[in-house]
């Protein structure tokens, strides 16, 4: 072959090449936009001091966490999840609220969601709900001190502070009953039951917020860890709340995220990946996704930050209460401008 018809060929290829190159470099940009992109600024440096209606909050916190649990509650601990349940419903209603309780048979047991609604101000039309829950049980012989009783803690508190804000939407406050194993996205979890319940009740939803272990953070380098891909990218300080959804959520996690960074002076990150990736849809808020519902959980990250996860150790003394109140507060200015 003549030296220039291979030369010909060698830039040829050398120019395919970069072309690929180019071609795989743009799809990843593109891809890393659109998981990764968020709008606002998260809260850098020291966190403002403490004030003292957070230290309120943060004892109010401690005190549910404490009540929901300090010893494992699931079906196999029976008596223990009926009184952690009884806890929630007495808190609600002692707050002002009416409680609906749904309540149905798994492995013959009753078991039962709670629905507390903050009433919208033109309650004889009023815009699609949107539903902010938590799951009150705990996994195994844990005793779900952060996993989930940091969440359903959250929600007594929000239900307190949004109390008569008469917003556009109804508020749906629910505390779910069975998201742990074995009931973890089967037809027997309670966030499953509860999506299922709002078709039959034919009530639209406008988006719906699942807080999961919301009370563990920590500042020192290497204490935060990620699922594949992420970790090549963020960095390695727990100290931070996660907004995290499916492709569908993309708009709601950043609606949320939003809000947030515009009230609250805490870290903050999130973005949208496919279920596939692992924890992103580790939470009630897949029950809602799966009906195409926007959805998203509010997470510290859970396994990839908390050492005692599922564990015997997840006990109250190992949830961060002074920060859980720094989140409380802006997931309340998150709901009032999600509710508008």
């Amino acid at each position: 072959m003549p030296a220039a018809k291979v030369n010909d060929l060698r830039v040829g290829a050398l120019y395919g090449l970069a072309g690929g190159v180019a071609a795989l470099a743009l799809l990843f940009g593109l891809a890393y936009w659109y998981s990764l992109y968020l709008p606002g600024h998260s809260h850098d440096g020291p966190l403002p001091p403490t004030t003292a209606e957070e230290l309120q909050l943060a004892s109010s916190l401690r005190r549910h966490v404490a009540a929901i649990a300090s010893e494992p509650h699931n079906i196999r601990h029976y008596e223990a999840l009926q009184a952690s349940a009884t806890y929630l419903e007495e808190a609600l209603r002692a707050t002002g609220y009416e409680v609906v309780s749904q309540s149905y048979e798994v492995d013959g047991r009753t078991v039962r969601n709670l629905e507390a609604t903050v009433t919208p101000a033109n309650s004889a039309n009023p815009e699609p709900s949107l539903v902010v829950g938590a799951h009150y049980d705990s996994a195994g012989d844990a005793p779900g001190a952060n996993d989930n009783a940091s969440g359903a803690a959250a929600i007594l508190e929000l239900a307190r502070l949004l109390k008569g804000s008469a917003p556009a939407r109804p508020i749906r406050l629910v505390l779910f009953v069975n998201e742990e194993p074995p009931y973890f996205q089967t037809p027997d979890m309670g966030s499953v039951r509860y999506a299922d319940w709002l078709v039959e009740r034919g009530e639209d939803v406008h988006a719906m917020l699942s807080l999961e272990t919301l009370g563990s953070y920590s500042d020192e380098p290497g204490s935060q860890a990620y699922p594949w891909p992420f970790r090549a990218f963020l960095g390695d300080r727990a100290n931070f709340v996660a907004f995290v959804g499916m492709p569908g959520s993309r708009d709601l996690v950043h609606a949320a995220i939003d809000s947030f960074r515009r009230h609250a002076a805490f870290p903050s990150t999130g973005g949208v990946a496919p279920a596939a990736i692992p924890g992103i849809d580790w939470s009630d808020h897949w029950a809602f996704a799966w009906q195409d519902t926007p959805a998203i959980m509010i997470t510290d990250t859970a396994i990839f930050r908390y050492p005692h996860y599922h564990e015997r150790s997840d006990t109250p003394d190992k949830v961060d209460y002074e920060r859980l109140a720094r989140v409380v507060r802006g997931l309340e200015q998150v709901i009032r401008d999600l509710a508008r």
